[in-house]
Order: structure tokens, then sequence, then C-alpha cells
């Protein structure tokens, strides 16, 4: 063991490192197959992390690599099981919400209420908004709820599943009690973390701006890029455009004689509850903690493995008193639940093993050098370049708390004790761009949730919400410019908000006149 630590490969620290998830990002979105693109970009890493190119190279090295310190290394990982024992627990709850009925009551429900694709959509993002504690919580939950109702409304799987993705990160990252908030409070040493959370909150211009973006577009109907057509298709009927149809032929909800709306909100609130209770636990709240204090030190993992498992008790006892479900059929979505989030657990896995492949071969030490050089009269543009680069890691990587652990440390250092206002905005920066990168990372595990909450095919998601994510962080990018020149929030804030509305309107403009030009072609 300790001659494995000890060991360091030729190519450690350097432009290498970050290879591995390039090249299984742009098989994946070249050959739509997520699965074998991301076990390539794992076997390059391993290859790599035993010189390859090298004198030396030692294929023994490279393989046990892959294997013990990465797929076995990642699956025995404590705070990795607890998330994939979370994600089963809500795959089994959606499993006997659909069965009990719940879901189609509340699809009835919300049939009744809510008349027009527009609405489908805002009620999904209002949705999305409230349950801020958790991103992965996010993702599903939303997903679970909202697909009977954007389908009755035809809205594609693609755009639900990126307004689920759009409400996920980019809420929780401005979320003061979120697992967000805990992960970054963390990463800031020396200071007070929560304070700096929330002094960086009207800094967030990603996050802020993707909100204002995803109205705009629902309220005006703006839609462009591949999404254009899978939203034109859905209006006609066909909600997923490309082969890929994950569940189009999955059996429909039942719906039993005294399954009824409650019967889908009871579990959700209880979960939220459950959850919440369970991050305070690990944060040392019933032993004397603030509840602040609590929330900024939970353990994630932990906190909603214990939380959604309380939560599954209570509602199949809640469900077995209603008579909806009996005790027998409630263990029988055990499986079923489980068999749901195969596809997304299997994604996670690989995702996090080319993850560790990256951080084996030193991919924050060769970003930590590159962004630690920045000094002079750039310091200026700090902000921006943390931003991008924040960004271009998270996409590369897949990981926005990875990135956190890796650029706010730099970002204290260069700021700490002398320039306050810089740190926080250079820290905001650094939150913004990883929330950027991960919201459109094909590896992100966020992502992967949002595509597994809307039951859409992977690669569709990533590609049709790929141009949106772009859109705002091109405008976010201009606005922290500003913001370190003015040292200011609010006017680069007000600025951004009327440069992305603008843009938006102008893309719809020229949408607009392209497809004039192209019937006036098509009748000459």
């Amino acid at each position: 063991m300790e001659q494995m630590m000890e060991y360091v490969p030729n190519m450690y620290a350097t432009f290498w490192a970050l290879v591995p998830p390039l090249v299984a990002i742009i098989l994946a979105l070249v050959t739509k197959e997520v699965y074998s693109s991301l076990f390539i970009g794992i076997v390059i890493g391993g290859l790599f992390y035993g010189n390859i190119f090298q004198q030396g190279f030692s294929f023994e090295k490279s393989v046990l690599h892959i294997f013990e310190d990465g797929l076995v290394g990642v699956l025995s990982d404590p705070y990795n099981v607890g998330i994939l024992i979370f994600l089963v627990v809500l795959g089994i709850m959606v499993s006997m919400m659909n069965k009990a009925g719940g879901s189609a009551a509340f699809g009835q429900w919300a049939g009744r209420h809510i008349k027009t694709r527009i609405g489908a959509q805002l009620s999904a993002v209002l949705l999305g908004m409230l349950i801020f504690i958790d991103d992965y919580f996010n993702c599903l939950t939303v997903g679970s709820v909202m697909r009977p109702v954007t389908d009755k409304h035809q809205v594609s799987r693609a755009k639900l599943a990126y307004i689920i993705d759009a409400t996920a990160a980019p809420i929780c990252i401005i979320a003061p009690i979120s697992s967000w908030a805990a992960a970054v409070t963390g990463f800031v040493e020396g200071e007070d973390g929560f304070a700096v959370f929330m002094n960086a909150i009207p800094y967030n211009y990603y996050a802020l701006l993707t909100i204002i973006a995803m109205l705009t577009m629902v309220l005006f109907k703006i839609d462009f890029g591949a999404m254009a057509v899978h939203e034109a298709n859905a209006a006609k009927g066909d909600l997923y455009t490309t082969p890929e149809r994950p569940y189009a032929n999955s059996a429909p909800d039942t719906v039993k004689g005294r399954g009824t709306v409650v019967d889908l909100l009871f579990p959700i609130i209880t979960l939220i509850i459950c959850c919440i209770i369970g991050m305070i636990y690990t944060g040392g709240f019933f032993s004397g903690t603030g509840f602040v204090e609590a929330f900024s030190g939970s353990d994630a993992s932990v906190g909603l493995m214990l939380g959604s498992f309380f939560a599954l008790v209570i509602t199949i006892v809640f469900y077995a008193l209603r008579k909806v479900l009996t005790f027998t059929e409630s263990c029988g979505c055990l499986p079923e639940g489980f068999k749901a989030m195969v596809p997304a657990i299997l994604i996670l896995t690989f995702a996090w093993t080319l993850k560790g492949m990256t951080d084996s071969l030193g991919a924050k030490e060769y970003v930590a050098g590159l962004v630690g050089g920045i000094s002079g009269p750039w310091l200026a543009l700090f902000p921006a370049v943390v931003f991008v680069v924040g960004a271009f890691l998270a996409f590369a990587t897949g990981t926005s708390w990875g990135t956190f652990g890796i650029l706010i440390p730099i970002v204290v250092s260069t700021f700490s004790g002398t320039n306050h206002t810089m740190m926080i905005i250079s820290i905001s920066a650094c939150m913004a761009g990883a929330v950027c990168g991960d919201h459109c990372s094909p590896i992100s595990d966020t992502t992967i949730m949002a595509s597994a909450g809307a039951q859409c095919s992977h690669i569709n998601h990533v590609s049709t919400q790929l141009p949106y994510v772009l859109v705002v962080a091109a405008v976010s990018c201009i606005t922290y410019i500003i913001a370190g020149f003015v040292q200011s929030p609010v006017l680069p804030l007000v600025i951004g908000i009327v440069l992305m509305v603008g843009t938006l309107f102008g893309i719809k403009y020229l949408m607009k006149n392209i497809g004039v030009r192209d019937k006036k072609d098509k009748v000459q």
C-alpha cells in the first residue's frame, strides 16, 4: 500500500490528466453511447497511470488501477454507497407512488388545474425551486411528479430534463440551507464559511441568470438548437424525437380506487422532512449544534440515506393504513424501484471512476498551477478567469464539488487579508463556473439524475441543453468581467439580466426571420 501511495505517474499534473474525461465526453456526444464512452475514458486514464508512452510501462499497474483503485474503489467508498442507496430508495418510493395511484391522481388533478404548456413548464420550474435541499433529491422528485403533467401538455422529455437540471444545482448553490452550501463552507478555510457563502449569493451570476433565462424561454416560447426540434415534434405527439426512447413502452400508472393526490404529496413531504432531519442529525444538531451550523457541517450522503430510509418505512405504513397498498404490494416495488435506477447507477459508477482517474493523474494540481499564476493588472479579470476555468474543469471531470475543492482554496490564499470583496466575487465565480460545467457535462451526476428524472435519453438531454448553457455562460462571463472592475453586485447583475433577455429575444427574432426566409425559398 505504501508503494501505491508513493507512486506518481510521469504524466502527473500535466495537460494529459484532462485527456481521459475529454475523450469520454467527445465520444459520448459523437457516438450517442454513454456507457462505452465513459469506460473508454477510464481505460485511457488507467493506461496513462501506467505510463503507456514512457519506458517502464506497466500493464499490470494500469489494469489494477482501473479495477481495484477505480471501479472497486468508488463502489467501496461510504459516501458513494450512501448516494446509491438514496437513489434506490427514491426509485422504490416513486414505484410505490405509481402503484398506489398517487402519481396518476396528481396528473388528473393537474390536468384540471394546469391548462397550457406554459403552465405545465412553470409548474415544473416552481416545484424545482421549492426543492432546494439537494440536487439529487430535486432531480428525481421533480421528474416523477411533473412527468405525467408535461407529457399530457406535449412538452418534450428533453425540455423537462432541462428544466429539472436548471432548477437543481443552480438553485441549490444559492440556497443557504442545502447540501451545496454545506460543501462550499467546508472549503473556505480561515474564514467564516457560511458568511462567505451568503455574501457570494448576489454575485452568483450563472445561477441567477439561468433562472432568468429559463423563465424567459418558457413564458415567451423561445427554443433554439436541437431543443427547438424536440419541442416541435412534441407538439405533434412525439415526446422523444430520436430512436432512444427510454420508458416509452413502460406500463401506465395503476390507479387504485382509493389512490388520491394525498398518496403522492404525503410521501414527498415526508421525504423532505426526513431528509432535513437526517442532514442536521449528521451535523450534530441533536447534540447541541445550532441549526445553520448543523446544516453547514452535515454529511449529505448519510443524511439523505437515513432520511430516505425512514421516509420509505413511514410511507409503507401510511399506504397500509389507507389500504391503497398492502405490505406485500409495497415490498413488490423494491425490485421495480431498483431496476428503474440501474441505468443511472451504472453511469454514476463510471463517472465516479473516471473522476478517480483524473485525480490520480494530478488534474487538480495542473489547474491549480494555471490559475495560481495570475497576478498584477490581470487581477481585475481574475473572477472571469476563475469562472471559465471552473466551468471547463467541472465539464471535464463531471464534478462541481471537486472544482470547489481545487479553486476555492486558491482564491482564499490570493485575496484573504488583502481584498475581501474580490475574494467574495472570485469564490462566487468559482461556484458559478463549477455549476455551469456541471450543468452541461455528460459525466456529471446531476446531469445523469436529470435524465433519469425526466426519463429522457441521457445524450439527448446533454445535446439539447448545451446551447442554452453556453448562452447563459457567455453572458455570465461578461458580468464577471464587469464585477471585477466595479466590485459591486448590483450593476453587473442588471447588465447581465438585460443582456440575457436581449440575447434570447435576438435569437427568437433571428430564428423567426430564418424560418420566413426558408419558407420563401421553398415556395420559389
